[in-house]
């Protein structure tokens, strides 16, 4: 079985970008085959990697509701689903990408929660790193898509409001009954390392901070691809030593 990470944390903390750095770092060390999620609605992931989302689970579920014709005769639906989403599995270079979106009509994911259980499952046994790029209040596994995973990553900023969203997050895994290995607090934008005396009680393990790179702010503003991003920048420095905390 692959390593699953999910990455969680409150809108505007970076969380985005610190998956696409880590799509990034994994793929430089050339450790096995790669699946990213993009499971935050706002499906940003693809731009910050420098890709166009051709299609989406979402997009996928409602066109087989408006034309359920469109299934072939004698070809169970779920079967048609499980098929439909691992033609919208993008290949790149280096990884793959599969992009959640989220589906206009009323009710639809209630109905497919078992089959995209089941292809969760595959998905995972395919590959050796599948990383989930999740919005906070961790939609998709509150479906319980995916019961357990090697680590749970938080990404939060140095500030009361953010530690406090980052510890809601990971009360909103134990609620969901998620079984975790290992759960991480990555403090982004920071300019000095907080130590893990002040993030004790949010029931977290620091793996590091990540400082404000300029050249990231940058290239997000222009719409660039991080996996561009110069091989010696300060965030993917911090980011190489905390990596080898997560999938080590």
């Amino acid at each position: 079985m692959g390593q699953l990470i999910l990455l969680a944390g409150k809108g505007g903390t970076g969380k985005t970008t610190i998956s696409a750095l880590l799509i990034r770092l994994l793929k430089e060390k050339k450790s096995g085959s790669i699946l990213a999620i993009d499971a935050d609605p706002n499906s940003n992931l693809a731009e910050t990697l420098g890709l166009q989302v051709k299609e989406t689970i979402g997009s996928i579920l409602n066109d087989i509701q408006a034309h359920p014709e469109h299934i072939p005769t004698g070809m169970p639906k779920e079967r048609f689903i499980e098929y439909q989403v691992q033609t919208a599995i993008q290949e790149e270079d280096g990884f793959d990408l599969l992009t959640m979106g989220r589906p206009e009509g009323p009710g639809c994911y209630c109905y497919v929660n078992n089959v995209l259980r089941n292809i969760m499952s595959k998905l995972v046994n395919d590959y050796d790193y599948v990383i989930i790029d999740n919005e906070a209040g961790l939609e998709h596994l509150s479906r319980k898509i995916t019961r357990s995973a090697e680590a749970l990553v938080v990404v939060a900023q140095a500030t009361a409001v953010s530690l406090k969203a980052a510890e809601r997050i990971r009360c909103i895994a134990k609620e969901l009954d998620l079984k975790t290995k290992k759960n991480f607090l990555i403090i982004n934008r920071a300019d000095k390392d907080i130590g893990q005396e002040k993030i004790k009680s949010l029931g977290l393990d620091y793996a590091g901070f990540v400082p404000e790179d300029e050249e990231v702010v940058k290239m997000s503003f222009e719409g660039s691809s991080l996996l561009k991003l110069n091989n010696k920048a300060t965030s993917l420095d911090a980011l190489r030593k905390i990596g080898d905390k997560i999938w080590n």
